[in-house]
This record gives C-alpha cells, structure tokens and sequence, in this order.
C-alpha cells in the first residue's frame, strides 16, 4: 500500500518513501531539461504523488503537487466526451454530417460528426500543418514556427472560434473525407460549435453541467479568453532572440483563444486522474459509446491509434492504455489510464519553450519514460506542440 502524506501548511499530498523508482523517474526528467515535474499515480498500490524540479526558473520551491496547469489537448478528451453525451441523448448523430449541425460554414456534407472526433476530416489544421514531403504551410500566427515572434508579441489577443474555423477552410484541405488521418486542431473548434449550437449554451456553461460539476472537478476551468490562471501552479517560460540575444521571459498569462477547444483547458493531476478513471470507469457514457470511443483508428503510428478524442496505445506487452497528451507553451499535461480506470497516470510539466521547439525530444522521453514505468513499456502518445 502506498504511503501518503499530508503537508499541513500547504494542504498538498507529498510522495510516500515507498515509491522511489518515480521519485527518480521525474527527477530524470527535470534533468533532461524541464524546469518542474508533478506526477500522480493510482495503482494497485495505491495513490502516489510527488514533485521535482522548480515552480520558477532560477527557484528552490518544488511545484505544487496538484497545481493548476494549462492541459492543452486533453482539452479534446472532454470535448469527445461532451459530444458523446449528447450523442446519448439523441441530439447528436456521430454519422451525421457536420453541416447539418453548423450550415454557416459550408462544411463539405462528407464530413461527419465522427470525423471531427476521430481526425480524419481533411480539414487543415488552422495552426499550421506539416505534408509528407516535409512540406510547412504556416496557419494563424503560433508560438511554433516562423510566426513565433509574431504570437509572443500577440499573445494576449483574443481569436474568436469561427475566426480559427474560418481560416481553416481557406486553404486547401489535406485529404478527402474519411480517407486518412491527420490531426486537426480545427475538428475540435467545430465541435465546440456544434455543441454551443446543439445546446444553446456556452462550452463553459455544458462543460460545468455534465461534466465537471458532476465530478467534483474544482481545479479545472474553460478559460475562453481569459488569460489567467489561478493559484497555485508552476510557470511557463518563453525563448526568443532579439537583437541576436537570448532572451526568456514569463508566459504564464497568456489568451488561450488561439488554440481555443484545440487545448485551451485548464485542470490539475488530481482532477485528471478523477476525470479519466471516471470516463474509463464507465461514469460518464454509456458502454456502447465509450466502447466506441476507445475503438482505434489506424493512424499510422505504430501501436498508437486513435478513438474518438482519446489516443489508444498498446504497450509492449500487448497491454491497452488509453491516453491524451497536451503542450501549452511552456506548460504541458500527461493523462494515462487502464481501459477499466483501476490505473491511472497523471502528471504536469513547465518548460522553456521556443519557437524551434527546443523541448519537442525532452517532451517525448519524459511521456515514455513514465508510460514504462507505470504500465510496463509501449508507446506514448505524441502531444503536438500546439496541442
């Protein structure tokens, strides 16, 4: 059984002495070039939680253990899940086409409700894609890339969803509908749009409905505009060069609308591992869907394919993980589960980002790292940078 301890000053859980083969797996990390690291694991052990590194560059402070932090992508598992839930109810039709939800925009009618969950649309991501001759087309201006300077001095603009959508659908898409896989921030906009359209209300409002308010999930928020984040957490960093000289500054603060339902969510270890063992655990869909959401869909990835909203990865021994990674500009979430939610990994990071995505290969081995260590060995799910 894990041991569990209780700092009274702080009200955080702190890392039993039981479980040091994590305690150096995330000191590693840290080595490898992330500022802070905090991790949550529920197993069969029990619960285990624990922190390295620094809250601030150039501190001693260790980051909270249950710390808020921008979870970029796994915004899109509670998309899926919001989407499934409406599905459910009958108000929603997963091979519905899209248009038929949101004509305004002119969506190819090929493209289903499916499609935008499962990323096989076509339709160009808005922040920017990358071909298969190695090909860059830029989208709107991303902390990534060539247009990185241009988003660090922008950061606090406010981009509305069909601005993102609208952008997107002038340029080319990449594939016919249905044909392949390719992921797309845009997909997870319109979903966002299908459900304010389905509902008549505001993602927030449905999101705190059916989902957070059910669970209990205090820590986590839909931001929409707004460029803060409440305390506690860790902060985000920021690499440029001006004048020929490096620079690093703060980005904690910063207008998450760029991204918008493509990763814009704010949550804690704790709310994630509440969220996914619940969602695993049956507490959120009915069977028929959440079998249907943990159906993979060859991406082409080895032993990762992806559902509707979640990544399903096969470890090395054959094992079932379901999953979804998210990077937020220095900021960055792992949420890992069993199919039947019993384990459950969930961790938080921050970083110096930059516009050549410096911590892309950091970030890859600090997700495999813990997936080995946790379940044993496999793949871990690739968070895109502008996730």
């Amino acid at each position: 059984m894990a041991i569990t301890l209780i700092d009274q000053d702080k009200g955080t859980l702190l890392a039993g002495p039981d479980r040091p083969e994590l305690q150096k797996a995330i000191e590693e990390i840290v080595d490898s070039g992330f500022v802070g690291v905090s991790l949550r694991v529920h197993d069969e052990r029990g619960e285990w939680v624990g922190s390295a590194g620094a809250t601030e560059l150039g501190g001693v402070a260790k980051p909270p253990t249950n710390g808020h932090v921008r979870i970029g992508s796994n915004t899109k598992t509670f998309t899926a899940t919001l989407v499934l839930q409406l599905v459910a109810e009958g108000k929603v039709g997963l091979d519905t086409p899209a248009a038929d939800y949101l004509p305004e925009f002119g969506l190819d009618d090929r493209i289903t409700v499916r499609m935008l969950l499962q990323h096989t649309s076509g339709l160009f991501n808005f922040s920017g894609e990358v071909y298969d001759d190695g090909t860059l087309v830029p989208g709107i201006p991303m902390p990534y890339g060539p247009k990185g300077r241009e988003w660090l001095d922008n950061r606090l603009r406010t981009y509305r969803p069909q601005e993102l959508v609208e952008f997107a659908l002038s340029m080319p898409p990449r594939f016919e509908p249905g044909t392949r896989w390719s992921y797309s921030n845009t997909n997870y906009v319109l979903a966002r749009l299908l459900i304010e359209k389905v509902t008549g209300r505001s993602l927030a409002e449905e999101m705190q409905r059916r989902i957070l308010g059910l669970l209990g999930l205090s820590g986590t928020i839909v931001p929409d505009a707004s460029p803060e984040i409440p305390e506690p957490h860790a902060h985000a960093y920021y690499r440029y060069e001006d004048a020929g000289e490096q620079k690093t500054i703060d980005i904690t603060r910063q207008n998450p609308s760029w991204i918008s339902t493509g990763g814009d969510m704010i949550s804690t270890t704790q709310d994630l591992h509440t969220f996914i063992s619940a969602l695993t655990g049956g507490k959120l869909l009915p069977a028929p869907l959440l079998a249907e959401m943990c159906t993979p869909h060859l991406t082409g990835i080895p032993n990762m394919d992806y559902g509707l909203g979640v990544f399903v990865l096969t470890t090395d021994d054959g094992a079932t993980v379901i999953s979804h990674n998210g990077a937020a500009v220095g900021h960055a979430a792992l949420m890992y589960s069993t199919p039947d939610g019993s384990k459950t990994l969930t961790a938080a990071l921050n970083a110096v980002d930059d516009a050549s995505l410096s911590i892309a290969a950091a970030f890859q081995g600090a997700q495999q790292k813990l997936v080995n260590e946790v379940f044993g060995g496999g793949q871990a799910d690739p968070a895109k940078p502008e996730d």
